[in-house]
């Protein structure tokens, strides 16, 4: 329970300070281009959304890892390791994404539209799509960040040692910059998809014909749109996190 709640509100003291950031990646990756999303006026257009999933989100992942990573655990040996950490931050995602997704679709729709609130995105999308547009992109934002976790977890698992906190961070800013930018095309589709206009063809949820779609309209550039604020984004969210993780979880103890 405790790391729970100590993942939790470190994901969202990461998720809201770097929410700028976030907004400018998101822009970068949008159909209609940096400057028609906004440019660089109104950066927290969707913070509420953000502020309301984030503790949730966080909390809901650390619950599902810990708790899987216990049962599976018990009686296998130490080289499963790897894997029993890989699976159980992937069955995290999964869970975690059932509160991250409707966030997100929430949230991007506001920040390529900083004239409307977040309440008007919501109410729109549940007036045009019902439930089921709040969970468009779940296939895909699963996809981005179940990858995402087996990169980082494969490069902790090849340290081969135990790390001090600082090591931790500096380890963990460097693997979820390397894996920020391997899985940025997912991450381009996901907004593609949670962004697109209803009936269309990427509103589907089809990753593969999105990926292609952005590949033949934009090419390399456009799968990687978005790849810098990305990466930087992640990797000083490794460090944020590991210090508000800490500090609350040694609060709580």
């Amino acid at each position: 329970m405790e790391r729970g709640q100590a993942g939790g509100t470190a994901g969202m003291c990461v998720d809201l300070i770097l929410f700028p950031l976030d907004t400018i990646k998101t822009r970068l990756q949008s159909p209609q281009g940096f400057s028609k999303s906004g440019g660089f006026r109104g950066i927290y257009a969707g913070v509420p959304s953000t502020a309301i999933g984030s503790f949730p989100n966080a909390s809901a992942f650390f619950v599902t890892y810990e708790t899987v990573k216990c049962l599976l655990h018990s009686g296998s040996s130490s080289y499963l390791s790897p894997v029993v950490h890989m699976a159980a931050a992937s069955l995290g995602e999964v869970v975690a994404c059932l509160i991250r997704v409707p966030s997100e679709v929430v949230k991007q729709r506001a920040q390529v539209s900083p004239s409307s609130t977040t309440y008007q995105m919501f109410a729109a999308t549940l007036r045009q799509e019902g439930i089921r547009g709040l969970y468009r992109g779940y296939k895909s934002t699963v996809l981005r960040e179940v990858s995402h976790c087996i990169i980082i977890d494969f490069w902790s698992w090849k340290q081969g040692r135990s790390l001090d906190s600082w090591q931790s961070a500096v380890c963990g800013a460097f693997a979820g910059g390397f894996a920020a930018a391997v899985t940025t095309p997912l991450d381009v589709a996901k907004t593609r998809i949670m962004l697109a206009k209803v009936g269309s063809a990427t509103a589907g949820g089809n990753v593969l014909l999105a990926l292609t779609d952005i590949w033949k309209t934009q090419g390399f550039t456009g799968l990687f749109a978005g790849i810098v604020p990305r990466m930087t984004a992640i990797s000083l969210g490794g460090f944020i996190f590991l210090g508000a993780y800490d500090k609350v979880r040694s609060l709580l103890l």
